[in-house]
């Protein structure tokens, strides 16, 4: 009976993308989401790969409540997508504010796809890859790139850092987004952090609850924009077209 109600209840995809950061290393004067890439701000690319997948739902966008940028680019005639004003200082608060906001909107066993407002370089593949490889996986999961460089742990020196000692990159992943998991655990997931500046990704309120998401490869292309030089190669990847 419980397969038969499940089957006819499938779990549905929710995008989140928290958008109320300054983007304070681009030192650009406005938040970074909103610089243009290719004659369109970052934060549209970003939401056109999620209206484009037939996977998604629909997309939420947390921006603070004095967001003056959001309703040009995101006009409120665009369809499925829904602008929450209720960003939070961290971004771990900004993505709990918009699953308590959008409570009434989805169910304990929806999926919800997190992602960074800063990668424009997301598209429907990477998407459905995503939703793919995870599949029904209680923990969830995300995107991430194995490391294939040497890594060093640096020191201070008299003059910068100096390479103290080199770590074995075997098993080491660097995370991406999206992060899915199911509505229910990242809400308590969430809820349960006592430090938001210790959360710097979903995955890691999952794992404090003892829980191991899962790793889907993801792709080069679906960097974040963090630092100016980073707008042209995101930019490079556009122009590129979808390559995954």
């Amino acid at each position: 009976m419980n397969q038969i109600l499940q089957s006819a209840h499938p779990a549905r995809h929710f995008a989140l993308l928290p958008a109320a950061g300054v983007g304070a290393r681009m030192a650009a004067g406005q938040p970074k989401q909103y610089l243009p890439l290719s004659g369109v701000a970052m934060l549209r690319h970003t939401v056109e790969a999620f209206r484009a997948s037939a996977r998604i739902a629909h997309t939420y966008v947390v921006v603070s409540a004095e967001d003056g940028y959001i309703d040009e680019v995101l006009p409120a005639h665009l369809s499925g997508v829904t602008v929450l004003r209720c960003g939070g200082a961290t971004r771990m608060d900004s993505v709990l504010n918009g699953l308590r906001a959008v409570a009434d909107e989805v169910k304990a066993s929806d999926r919800i796809l997190v992602h960074d407002a800063a990668r424009p370089g997301l598209t429907p593949a990477l998407i459905a890859r995503l939703i793919d490889g995870v599949g029904d996986d209680p923990a969830g999961g995300l995107l991430a790139l194995p490391v294939v460089d040497t890594v060093k742990r640096s020191a201070p020196a008299a003059q910068g850092v100096c390479a103290a000692a080199t770590i074995a990159r075997d098993g080491m992943w660097l995370a991406q987004t999206p992060q899915m998991f199911s509505y229910q655990l990242l809400l308590r997931a969430l809820s349960s952090a006592t430090d938001p500046n210790a959360i710097t990704d979903d995955a890691s309120a999952v794992e404090l609850l003892g829980l191991t998401p899962r790793l889907i490869e993801g792709h080069p292309r679906n960097l974040k924009v963090t630092l100016p030089a980073d707008l042209r190669i995101a930019e490079m990847y556009l122009a590129a077209g979808e390559t995954s």
